[in-house]
């Protein structure tokens, strides 16, 4: 199957919506992407035209979305792009949505502390067996 798999650098413009569903997390923000170009004349960089994206993540990706992301923050996406067409009261709409594999700081404009995400206990674990916890020790002194 030929999808159509890109990677955009913007900022987020909207706060992250997270909801929680029978299939598992899910959240989306909107991704303000904007063209910059030299501008040789005037000396300076200047803004070009402004994309803007839904950005779609799941599971996993979704919590740490909803922990990690706020409006304004540079980001990296990567994921498939799905272009959707709708008639809504009458008029047609066309938004382009990012499913989302990934997604970081831009760390070319800042800095971010990473924090592994603490694994899930499978559903209906099991205490560890006493023989698994490590026993307390005595100090051991040395002459």
């Amino acid at each position: 199957m030929n999808e159509v798999t890109m990677c955009a650098v913007g900022n987020v413009a909207t706060q992250p919506v997270f909801r929680e569903l029978a299939g598992g997390a899910s959240a989306r923000f909107r991704l303000a992407a904007t063209a910059r170009y030299w501008d040789r004349e005037k000396n300076e960089w200047v803004d070009g035209h402004t994309n803007f994206f839904t950005v779609w993540a799941n599971r996993q990706l979704a919590v740490n979305v909803a922990a990690s992301l706020s409006v304004g923050d540079p980001v990296v996406v990567q994921g498939r792009l799905k272009v959707r067409s709708d008639l809504r009261d009458g008029q047609n709409w066309t938004s382009a949505d990012i499913d989302a594999s990934a997604i970081g700081h831009d760390l070319a404009r800042g800095t971010s502390a990473f924090v592994r995400a603490a694994k899930a206990e499978p559903a209906g674990g099991r205490p560890e067996p006493e023989w698994e916890v490590p026993a307390e020790r005595e100090p051991v002194s040395v002459a």
